[in-house]
């Protein structure tokens, strides 16, 4: 019999992945809860369990309570409080004694070998049980714990359990459920049970029934992890998302770089005939996806960023992060987009605070200024007020104190206006 639990331990903790050494801790506090349902049990016992021989012993310390009573090797700890949210005990909770036994000498010890003992009963055999079921549960939760705990931004996929308009439980395998709560829902998608989805992890919690893990669909994380896994350049480091910009459900627009001479980041994130990208939105239910290079100067990164509209002129001012973009008057609501949402993911992208303008709106403005001989600081960010031949007015910076940029042609402009 002995040999036999041996080897029903070390099954088990290969199966369930659990350390030996819980299990055999398990079955020594089982062993000893059956004891205590006994007739002879005695107050304060252990029971020792040999890992090489499977031999069972118990215990008991032969003290009478009155010897045992203000014992140093005999304490009594204060009861912990329950944990918020709990409601409390309707009776005080006696605190259980906690034995040192090195405090005792052999001879205050008895000890009986139980391991073919057949009188513990049906009920102690049920509490056995119910204690070892208990701290193998304990120990899948932690193990489980420890496992997504380092994973919070990974991406995973799971089946759906069970959906309603509050949350949706999704079975990630291996008996383990997440939640994907309503509001890291994408609005308009509908999670059909038995329907695959992928979802990134944004929090790893405990709770009263173990740890708990929480999904998002609608973080910008899921939209670099997407593209991770369908661009072996991105995995590879060669091509990096520097920025993502994202209203869930309707369109995204992410900022690539690339690492490597010669390497397109934004051919790398299409893919051949698109077959990438279209693997993303096919993820996202349908959600549009405008890919952008990166750039490190902000006018030629701004006029990216609106895309598909075509843009005419950009003008920055560097200290404020703020910008005027001059489109084609025919470009103006698309640069807008549908209820401003192509220009609110082109600032959220960018870090800048846009202002989009049509040449025409934008030529009539500089006309009145030039007319009334008006400071243009407010208006066109401290831009210089000279026209150049093409008729166009110059995209260089004012200096402090001038209406007029550094150029020598421009400050020889300024002196004859100062004259």
């Amino acid at each position: 019999m002995s040999k036999e639990i041996l080897d029903a331990i070390g099954v088990v903790a290969y199966e369930k992945g659990i350390d030996p050494e819980i299990l055999f801790t398990a079955l020594e506090d089982a062993l000893l809860a059956a004891y205590r349902k006994t007739s002879h049990a005695k107050p304060f016992a252990r029971v020792e369990f040999d890992r090489e021989t499977g031999d069972i012993r118990v215990f008991t310390l032969m003290l009478s309570p009155e010897e045992l009573e203000g014992h140093p090797g005999v304490s009594y700890p204060e009861p912990e409080p329950p944990a918020e949210g709990e409601p409390l005990p309707l009776e005080p909770v006696e605190p259980e004694a906690v034995i040192d036994w090195a405090q005792f000498p052999d001879s205050q010890i008895e000890s009986a070998d139980v391991t073919t003992a057949d009188d513990f009963g049906r009920i102690a055999a049920q509490t056995a049980k119910q204690v070892i079921l208990q701290r193998m549960r304990e120990a899948e939760r932690e193990i489980m714990f420890e496992e997504y705990k380092d994973r919070v931004g990974d991406i995973v996929t799971g089946v759906v359990q069970q959906a309603d308009s509050r949350a949706t439980i999704v079975d990630l395998g291996r008996g383990v459920e997440a939640l994907l709560p309503g509001s890291e829902q994408v609005p308009g998608e509908r999670y059909e049970h038995g329907a695959r989805i992928k979802g990134v992890i944004i929090e790893v919690r405990t709770g009263t029934r173990g740890p708990q893990i929480v999904l998002s669909r609608r973080s910008d994380e899921l939209i670099r992890k997407l593209f991770e896994m369908e661009v072996p350049e991105i995995e590879g480091g060669h091509v990096e998302i520097r920025a993502v910009a994202r209203e869930p459900g309707y369109r995204s627009k992410i900022a690539v770089e690339s690492h490597i001479h010669g390497v397109d980041p934004v051919g790398a994130c299409v893919g051949p005939r698109g077959s990438r990208v279209r693997m993303v939105v096919s993820e996202l239910r349908g959600e549009k996806i405008d890919i952008i290079p990166w750039n490190n100067e902000p006018a030629r990164f701004l006029a990216k960023a609106l895309s598909p509209a075509r843009v005419r002129e950009v003008l920055v001012d560097d200290e404020l992060q703020q910008a005027t973009v001059v489109v084609p008057d025919d470009q103006l609501s698309l640069a807008i987009g549908r209820e401003g949402q192509n220009a609110r993911l082109a600032a959220r992208l960018t870090g800048w605070r846009v202002e989009i303008k049509g040449e025409t709106e934008f030529a009539e403005e500089e006309a009145e200024i030039a007319f009334s001989g008006g400071e243009t600081d407010d208006v066109l960010g401290g831009r210089c007020a000279a026209v150049m031949a093409s008729g166009k007015r110059c995209p260089n910076n004012a200096i402090p104190g001038s209406r007029f940029c550094d150029l020598p042609a421009h400050q020889a402009m300024a002196e004859v206006e100062a004259k």
